[in-house]
């Protein structure tokens, strides 16, 4: 088994087919898409590729060590990811075909008009994981 983490992006990705921004969704396409979410999540809990997810809040700050007591904290200059990952999910698959194809499946998520967004998620393994990769 091989853990991978998949990103839903605000921005940043290749523009998806159905690109209407989430704050223009009426609320039954936005709780259509939380439904398609937890069910696809409850899905692979029964089939034990399900680790964990959560959709992030806009909310954030940098934080760094700056000697004893003293973190400081930031909400810039740098890239912020607050504005670019939405939520994530951790899956733990047999291959990478496997978590291709379930982060395929992920991107059809229902958004504006009910119709699938087909989101560009980035797939990224777990370092040391070393997954097979065929192609």
């Amino acid at each position: 088994m091989a853990k991978y983490l998949l990103l839903k992006h605000y921005r940043g990705a290749p523009t998806s087919a159905n690109d209407v921004p989430m704050e223009q969704w009426t609320p039954e396409e936005i709780s259509a898409h939380v439904q398609y979410m937890n069910d696809f999540a409850a899905r692979l809990e029964r089939t034990g590729e399900y680790v964990d997810s959560q959709a992030l809040a806009p909310e954030g700050a940098w934080v760094r060590y700056d000697g004893e007591g003293r973190p400081p904290v930031t909400d810039g200059p740098f890239a912020e990811t607050k504005d670019l990952i939405a939520g994530w999910m951790i899956i733990d698959v047999d291959n990478h075909e496997r978590a291709v194809e379930l982060a395929g499946e992920l991107s059809a998520a229902p958004g504006a008009g009910g119709k699938p967004i087909h989101e560009w998620l980035e797939l990224r393994p777990f370092l040391g994981a070393h997954p097979t990769i065929s192609e």
